[in-house]
Order: C-alpha cells, then structure tokens, then sequence
C-alpha cells in the first residue's frame, strides 16, 4: 500500500492496492503510432520485449501513418512480432489510436483486450512499466492511468499527470522539473498524457475514444475530462517509469500546423465539455484572450496608417488621398505572419462551424455524471497565465474578474513551481 502524500492540499492523492497476481494481469494491446519515426523503434521495441509482463498477455501494435523513411521495412524485417497496421494517409494520432483499439479486438493475446495502452514510438520503458501502469485498472480503482514521464536521460521529468487552465491550455505537471519525491505519490489527474497511458477498454469504447477531429494534440486532455464527466477517474502513477524523446515527430512538420491544433483543439475541448453556466463565463474569455495572443504574434508593427485620427493630424490632402486609394481597390496589403493565420483559422474552426459543435456538445453533456464543481480541482492552475507580456496579463486578471471566474476557480490552484506548455 502506498502512503497519502502530506502535501495534498486539493485532495488528489490516493492509495494504490496490493500487487495484482500474474494469473489475474489483465490482456492488453499496447498501441504504437509512428509517422517517419524508424530510429526510434527498435530501443522502444526492444525494451517492450523485456517488460515483467506475461508475453502471452500483451500485444503490440504499431499503426505506421505512411511513414516515408523505410519504417515499415524496418519493421517487417526486423520486428516481425509486432502486429503491423498500414495507412496510406496520415489520419493522425486520434485516429490512429482509435484504429489500434479496434484492431486490438482481434489480438492474439488470449482473447477480448481488458486493457487498451498507448505509447509514444519515441519512448523506452522500464521493465515494470505495464505491471504498474494496469494495475489499478484491474483492481477497479480507476478507468485510466498515466506513467511518469521522464527526459531520455532520466534526468527531467516530462510528465507526472496533467492540468489545464481556465482556457483549456494543457499542464504537463513536472515538465522540466528535477525529479524528487513530490512526484512520487499515486492521486488523480484530469487527464492520462497520450504518450504513456492506459484505459479500460470498455470504458474507452464507451466514451468513442480519442475525438477524431482533434487530429492531434489535446485528444488526452479532451478524453480524460469527458472521462471524469462520465464517472469514471483518472490516475497518475508513479511506479510506471518510461523515457521520452520529446516532441520528436512535432519538430519535423510546419510551425504553422502544429500552432492551428494548439489554438483550436483546446476551445473544442472546452466548448464540449464545460456545463452551461460555466461556458458562458470561459468562452468570451477563451475568445478574447486568442484574440490578444493572435495580434502578439501577428508581426503587425506599425498601426498608424490604420488609424484616421493619426492621419487627420497630419494632412487633409493626405487623408483624402488615402481614402481614394482604399476606394479604388489599390491599397496595400499588410503582411501577417503564417503563425498568426494559423491562430485565425483555428479559431474559425469553432466559429464558422457553430451547429456542428453545438451537437458535438450535446453528445458530451447527454453523458454527465458530475459537475464542473466536482471536476475544477483537477486543473491543478486554473489561472495559468500563458503569454508575459503585461497587456496579455492585464487582459486575463481583468476578464476573470469581470465574468466571475475568480469565483468559479476560488481556492483551486495547486502551489508549487509554474507549469510548462
């Protein structure tokens, strides 16, 4: 039994159970995506191999996004155990798991999968991994569970469980941070990080799975909180140790792509899963705050010609000349950087798509089980300013006291270091 944490001041800590005897592991399919990530398989694979698990208990598959670097050549060659799962497209992560999870039902390992796992290609585990990761789904303490995350080296921790803030923005609680014992203590965490996580399959197939539309990035987030909403729970475990490359496939693709998912998935999130009364508080806040953070990185230097008072000080002859030009169709454009058409366009994939979202709502809501009170704790820093800069900061202190969300979120932020994007 693991002792309660002393310093436990939102009431998250828990006690695991006693060790689950072998005969009694349940089956699972451990899920693997990889899009052009061949360096990265073999030292994961090879430390699968070695896990203190039953081999006839577990399958691996890997779900290959039509990787382009000889990885499925590489596979078939050098790993034939795995189970191999061919796109011709990228579909993305939420697709891709959800693709693994109804494979696993087919598996080879003893029958029905009890337990779905997902692990991030550029991971290593430690041989105890599975055991400790599973065990509290098998005991029935929880419907999901997340390892700790650690740098490659061991020396960083990447991820000890996860948060929010207010606006949706996800806390991986530890990143960059020195281990020690503060992230030694099993409690609950809104959300099971995608890269190292485990579900119970029934539970998984209740709740649809990953959100598709996510593509990528906060599909965890998303999931573990309609998970909390449907009654279920969410736990970090701390006995469950792997090593991570970060952000590995991430890096290779346009700044661009990954800032539209980073700024849209996270409103979709909160659009789906706050109730009524408390959406109607954070959303003009998520909104107004996209919109300040989409001007910081907009590239947009000079607002004078925007402005016509500045231009009326100048010159009357000037004004007009200006006005003419604008009527006529030849004023200039003005450049904007990629990044900040990203933001634009991430924001519109909720607006200009209200019906649609509304009833993606709707599905969510249909399914409570507890209320948004029941659930805040779990943001660990609800009020996570994400941007330094003083007018971003004012604008946030100035919503939340306007919309009332210092009452909504009173009391519920967890002490300690800031969090980490």
């Amino acid at each position: 039994m693991s002792a309660p944490d002393p310093l436990d001041p939102l009431g998250l800590a828990v006690e695991l159970g006693p060790a689950v005897a072998e005969a009694e592991l349940p089956r699972c399919a451990i899920v693997i995506l990889n899009l052009d990530g061949r360096e990265h398989l073999a030292p994961c694979f090879e430390t699968l191999l070695a896990l203190d698990y039953p081999r006839e208990r577990f399958d691996v598959i890997l779900i290959d996004n039509a990787s382009r670097d000889g990885s499925v050549e590489h596979v078939r060659r050098e790993h034939g155990w795995v189970r191999l799962i061919e796109n011709e497209v990228n579909v993305g992560f939420s697709a891709g798991c959800n693709q693994g999870a109804r494979a696993a039902r087919g598996g080879t390992c003893g029958g029905e999968v009890d337990v779905v796992v997902f692990l991030n290609n550029d991971m290593r585990v430690e041989p105890a991994w599975l055991r400790e990761l599973v065990a509290p789904i098998a005991r029935g303490e929880c419907a999901a569970t997340t390892a700790k995350m650690l740098s490659w080296d061991g020396k960083l921790v990447n991820s000890a469980g996860g948060g929010m803030n207010f606006h949706g923005i996800g806390i991986q609680r530890g990143y960059l941070e020195r281990p020690g014992a503060g992230y030694e203590w099993p409690r609950k965490t809104l959300f099971a990080c995608g890269g190292a996580m485990a579900m119970d399959a029934r539970v998984f197939d209740r709740l649809g799975g990953f959100d598709q539309e996510f593509f990528a990035y906060y599909e965890d987030v998303d999931l573990g909180w309609r998970a909390w909403l449907g009654g279920h729970e969410v736990w970090y475990v701390p006995g469950a140790v792997c090593y991570h490359h970060h952000s590995s496939t991430s890096r290779r693709l346009p700044k661009e792509m990954i800032r539209l998912l980073q700024v849209r998935n996270p409103m979709l999130s909160c659009f789906k899963n706050y109730d009524d009364a408390s959406l109607r508080r954070v959303l003009p806040a998520m909104l107004a705050l996209a919109l300040r953070r989409m001007y910081l990185i907009s590239g947009l230097e000079d607002d004078a010609p925007f402005r016509i008072e500045q231009a009326a000080a100048r010159s009357r002859g000037r004004v007009r000349r200006a006005w003419d030009k604008a009527r006529s169709g030849l004023a200039a454009d003005v450049a904007l950087r990629r990044v900040s058409a990203a933001d634009l366009i991430g924001v519109n994939d909720l607006l200009g798509a209200w019906e649609h979202w509304v009833a993606r709502r709707v599905e969510v809501q249909r399914g409570r089980k507890r209320s948004d009170a029941d659930i805040f704790r779990l943001f660990l820093r609800p009020h996570w300013c994400v941007e330094d800069e003083p007018g971003y900061g004012e604008l946030q202190r100035g919503l939340s006291s306007f919309l009332g969300l210092d009452e909504l979120f009173e009391g519920l932020t967890e002490p300690g270091p800031g969090p980490r994007k």
